[in-house]
């Protein structure tokens, strides 16, 4: 999401160099704890932590998921994701120790509660820390043994987990089967494809990691130098190289599933077309699944997937040669769109051997002329194809398989060559290639390669996944013939549309050169298509709901008729609301499963024009729920929200009024901070007069920083960047979501100001926050919230300065119980005690005369009593304490 190995040629010589004895591993004394896992399921799942000290001083954080069934049973090492840690594959753990096996869970060096610097997987390091593990699964007694020391095993993980599986069945030759998915096979092709800088995943990678500090010494220097230059050198190739499963490809000789994503613009398909062709090169059995999900987004089939990793392991770990593993081959297809809930409709596609990237080519004759292509100074505007950062369900990947098309090529910065229509549909399933010749006035020429599926007006045009093929041409002065071999897809096009061939001069996710530059394009061929004919799709079943409409269809007539009641739209506007920002009524919210816990119980309040109201209360008080019910996010179980008078559902088009910052915004860190903001409205689709960005910017006050890349800013910075991000497009009510976490005090009274600065213009902010004494100082109104309750609502000033709130000074400090029999007391509300006293709110009925007398009845040493004057002493009286 951001150099030479010595010693590895010892390494090398032998995968068996990396096991040691199990003395080896030092399981810190006291650090094991059994903890049930609570489940529905009747078998119940133990699990205990440690942390094992590795050869090296290492200390590794594990659990180990087991259930009491008597005897032995395989075990499976569950790895998890970058950035991650071992409690990401907890759920997995317990499936699969229900399932009967034994699973080992850890998180990597410098992850999670793991020491050590991140290496990448460094053979040295993170691979011999697996075989350390696998060392301790063999004492176990829980765990099947294939001989002394020799556990029968398995490993699974996805990405950075998914690579440590596949080096792991290379250098221990204890492992038994591997499941890996959407993962690397060789990391310096992943991240420097054809000699080209991936600029934007590597910046991730690292910012990911914790920053540069936390990895091994020599991959900064790598990432610093290369990150420098725009391009890679040989020994960050080699760098790369010795870390990846590539390097230990003859090793590999056991039955691997490879799951591998196709929206993803970091680890492409091309990947794991070159593990299933080198593991199967060496005798072992490799099925291999294209899943809709990946780095960029999409569906990432989790349920789907994981079936089919138990049942591989089923076969090959517990040797059950009656389990269907599934097709040698199967990729996901996006069938329509759902229309009950708008979402990508999947079918899954099958072939009894795996066609590979190349499968029954098919030639597409393209037309253009040779055509000039400008390398802009700075190698800017770039185009945009894949957006890292815009990924989940929504991102641009999983937009271009609905047919939504949203990359850009900036005039002049491009050569493109068109087919004719199509007159039949066509399925392109694995990379085509295209051959041209390049001319450049440098001596080195990047170019980026894509194909378009244009509609059939010529102006709509789809980039199948978001992906693009980078390729640098040297020597390019002189002229050279390249084949460029474009972005692996399984994309349909559709009779009548053409293929649209461009090659680009720049792209956001990679680095090309600064110096300006003119390149020379033109054909030398027609474009190759893989179709791979064999590769079927299953007829779509008829849901079972098809078969009961008949019935249910005469049912709900009978109900319509005796009731004569209607389903109705959204609630209509209320004319009256129409200039109030916010009108909560009678809002609740139960918690999942539970019929009488609530996370909000029938709150109402309302904001006006013009207010900063600050959104106060203990965690759990349910001001997060209630924010993203507000945002539309979640539905509430009972009460309205109204927005401008609309009633607010998911999706209502008066969310369009609404700008919010929750938990911090993820800027690409490679583009100045204007970039940023404006890659982001862009892809929100509205015009771009609509954006007030310069507005936006004054009032969040970067000044000369919006030139600079984000990677440069502090944290203030981002946060005000963030801010200015969610006031684009000029809102009229703004949600601030702990705005001020992470800065040092000048910052927060920067962020002060935007506050305010914002809300002089007549516009409505809303903020959560708990730093008491900024909320004083930010907000003209506040909403305070306990047991998702409303305790108190009203002007800043009223409630601080409440008259039923004393401050009550003491002599000595009071006791608990002395505390508890002041509670007891006719008329007083709350008691808690304080530096110097104690705080005490009063109901209707109290008085500060009667509390006096009451104190001194009770011996407390009363030295001055007083109405308080800080908010922090009056949240506390209103919640009794519970923060």
């Amino acid at each position: 999401m951001d150099l030479r190995l010595p010693g590895l040629r010892g390494l090398l010589r032998g995968p068996r160099r990396l096991m040691s004895a199990a003395a080896a591993v030092v399981v810190l004394a006291g650090a094991g704890t059994w903890t049930a896992v609570a489940s529905d399921d009747p078998v119940p799942v133990r699990r205990t932590d440690r942390v094992m000290t590795m050869a090296d001083g290492a200390r590794v954080d594990t659990s180990y998921f087991t259930t009491a069934s008597a005897g032995r049973r395989p075990a499976v090492l569950l790895a998890h994701g970058f950035g991650g840690n071992k409690d990401d594959m907890r759920r997995q753990a317990e499936d699969f120790a229900r399932a009967g096996y034994a699973v080992l869970t850890w998180s990597a060096r410098g992850f999670g509660g793991s020491t050590g610097k991140i290496g990448l997987n460094d053979p040295k390091h993170e691979v011999a820390d697996v075989s350390r593990l696998i060392d301790w699964l063999a004492e176990q007694p829980q765990v099947r043994l294939d001989k002394p020391g020799d556990p029968r095993v398995g490993v699974a993980g996805g990405s950075y987990g998914g690579a440590i599986s596949l080096l792991a069945a290379g250098y221990d030759h204890r492992v038994d089967a591997i499941a890996p998915s959407i993962t690397y096979w060789n990391l310096a092709d992943a991240l420097f494809p054809n000699g080209v800088f991936k600029k934007l995943w590597a910046g991730i990678f690292f910012n990911t990691g914790g920053g540069c500090a936390r990895f091994e010494p020599e991959l900064c220097r790598m990432y610093d130098r290369v990150a420098e230059a725009g391009a890679p050198d040989a020994a960050a190739r080699t760098l790369l190289e010795e870390r990846s499963p590539a390097a230990v490809a003859d090793r590999i000789k056991v039955p691997t599933l490879l799951t591998q994503g196709q929206t993803d613009s970091l680890f492409t398909l091309a990947q794991s077309d070159a593990a299933a062709k080198a593991i199967r090169a060496g005798g072992a059995p490799v099925d291999v699944d294209w899943i809709a999900g990946g780095h960029d987004g999409g569906d990432m089939e989790t349920g789907r997937v994981e079936s089919r990793v138990t049942a591989w392991f089923d076969r090959y770990l517990k040797g059950d040669r009656s389990r269907d593993t599934g097709p040698a081959f199967r990729v996901t297809r996006t069938g329509g769109i759902d229309s009950t809930d708008g979402a990508a409709l999947l079918r899954g596609a099958s072939a009894d051997t795996y066609p590979g990237l190349e499968d029954d080519r098919r030639s597409i004759a393209l037309t253009g002329g040779e055509q000039h292509v400008q390398n802009p100074a700075g190698a800017s505007p770039p185009g945009v194809s894949a957006v890292p950062g815009l990924g989940g369900s929504a991102g641009l990947a999983q937009l271009s398989a609905l047919g939504v098309g949203l990359s850009l090529d900036f005039p002049g910065q491009y050569a493109r060559f068109d087919s004719a229509p199509l007159t039949h549909g066509l399925r392109i399933t694995g990379s085509p290639t295209a051959t041209v010749h390049v001319t450049s006035t440098s001596d080195d020429a990047v170019l980026f390669g894509k194909v378009y599926d244009v509609g059939p007006d010529g102006t709509r045009q789809v980039l199948p996944s978001q992906l693009v093929a980078p390729v640098r041409v040297s020597g390019a002065r002189s002229g050279k013939d390249v084949t460029v071999a474009l972005p692996a897809v399984d994309h349909e096009v559709q009779s009548g549309h053409r293929l649209r061939l461009v090659l680009a001069s720049t792209d956001l996710g990679y680095a090309s050169p600064t110096a300006p530059a003119t390149y020379t394009v033109s054909l030398k061929g027609a474009l190759s298509v893989p179709t791979a004919p064999a590769v079927t799709t299953a007829a779509a079943a008829l849901p079972a709901w098809v078969w009961w409409l008949p019935l249910a269809g005469a049912v709900l007539a009978l109900g319509l008729l005796v009731s004569g009641r209607r389903r109705t739209t959204a609630p209509a506007p209320a004319a009256e609301l129409a200039d109030v920002p916010l009108q909560i009524t009678d809002l609740s919210k139960r918690y999942a499963r539970s019929a009488d816990r609530y996370a909000v119980q029938e709150l109402s309040f309302r904001v006006e024009k013009g207010q900063v109201l600050g959104l106060l209360g203990p965690n759990g008080a349910g001001k997060t729920t209630t924010l993203r019910m507000l945002m539309g996010l979640i539905k509430p179980d009972g009460g309205e929200i109204r927005v401008f008078g609309h009633a607010i559902r998911p999706g209502a088009p008066v969310l369009s009024r609404v700008g919010a910052f929750v938990e911090g915004a993820g800027f690409l860190p490679h583009l100045s901070g204007r970039e940023n903001l404006e890659l982001y409205w862009r892809a929100t689709g509205r015009p771009d007069e609509d954006a007030h960005l310069d507005e936006a910017l004054e009032i969040a006050g970067l000044g000369d920083a919006l030139a600079r890349a984000v990677r440069t800013y502090s944290q203030g910075m981002r946060q005000r960047l963030a801010i200015a991000q969610a006031m684009l497009g000029m809102p009229d009510l703004l949600i601030l979501d702990e705005p001020t976490n992470g800065l040092d005090p000048p910052q927060i009274r920067e962020m002060r100001e935007v506050m305010i600065r914002y809300a002089a213009g007549g516009r409505t902010v809303i903020v959560s926050s708990h730093l008491l004494a900024e909320v004083e100082q930010s907000c003209t109104h506040l909403v305070v919230m306990d047991r998702g309750r409303l305790v108190q609502a009203g002007p800043v000033g009223e409630i601080v300065g409440s008259g039923d709130t004393l401050l009550v000074g003491t002599a000595a400090p009071v006791e608990e119980p002395v505390v508890e029999k002041v509670l007891a007391l006719s008329g007083v509300a709350s008691a808690v005690p304080t530096e110097g006293g104690l705080l005490v709110r009063l109901e209707a009925d109290g008085s500060a005369p009667r509390l006096v007398t009451e104190l001194v009845r009770l011996d407390v040493p009363v030295q001055s009593v007083g109405p308080h004057r800080r908010l922090e002493d009056a949240f506390l009286t209103l919640i009794g304490g519970s923060a």
